[in-house]
């Protein structure tokens, strides 16, 4: 299940919730109770992704796209 990273506008605490995708744009409430929250961007990688190529562009450059 995905976790989402919270703040709180009131307390500044940070916090994560773990809700399916389906969820995501839900508000949280802070553990200290406060409503008035943000999600943040996270900054998870993920693994198992192919690297990019290097060289430039979307091919590095091999298929004529200007890269």
């Amino acid at each position: 299940m995905p976790r989402y990273e919270f703040r709180c506008r009131e307390c500044a605490q940070t916090f994560e919730v773990d809700r399916p995708m389906s969820r995501s744009g839900e508000p949280a409430d802070c553990p200290a109770g406060h409503s008035d929250t943000v999600r943040l961007l996270s900054t998870v990688a993920v693994g198992g992704l192919a690297k990019a190529p290097s060289g430039g562009g979307c091919c590095g450059g091999a298929c004529g796209c200007g890269g």
